[in-house]
């Protein structure tokens, strides 16, 4: 099954590669005996379906969950193969997606206004004065 990342990027399914393997923690009897963990791979490097600068995106961004070039997600949180399947596409469908995203706007620098400065030292002034009535009175 093609993974949809996004309307312009599909994953062909030739190029993921799933793995299966004992899941840990609570399952019953059944536990022991079925491989429900999901591990889901797909080679960013090696992909014919990104362009260059994509690719080149991917690479930098997602550089370090890399192992030889190709990212993995696990899923193990279902009991059920079938549905960690189905969570693991999700994961990697984001984190794709996330990788490929133009990068927010950078912030421009400002300065606080005087009405700020003003209330946050008065706030300040008045948490000092609570703690300084819960003191103890002095023996003078």
């Amino acid at each position: 099954m093609d993974l949809l990342v996004s309307p312009t990027l599909t994953i062909p399914a030739a190029e993921l590669t799933w793995r299966f393997s004992r899941s840990s923690g609570p399952g019953g009897q059944h536990v022991n005996t079925s491989d429900s963990r999901v591990a889901l791979s797909w080679n960013i490097a090696e992909s014919a379906v990104l362009s260059e600068s994509q690719r080149d995106m991917l690479l930098r961004r997602l550089q370090r969950r890399l192992i030889a070039g190709a990212v993995t997600v696990t899923a193990s949180e279902q009991r059920s193969q079938l549905r960690n399947r189905e969570i693991a596409l999700a994961k990697l469908a984001e984190l794709v997606a996330g990788g490929l995203a133009p990068d927010a706007p950078l912030r421009r620098k400002t300065k606080p206004t005087r009405g700020s400065k003003y209330r946050r030292l008065d706030a300040k002034k008045k948490r000092s004065a609570t703690k300084q009535q819960r003191q103890r009175p002095s023996a003078d």
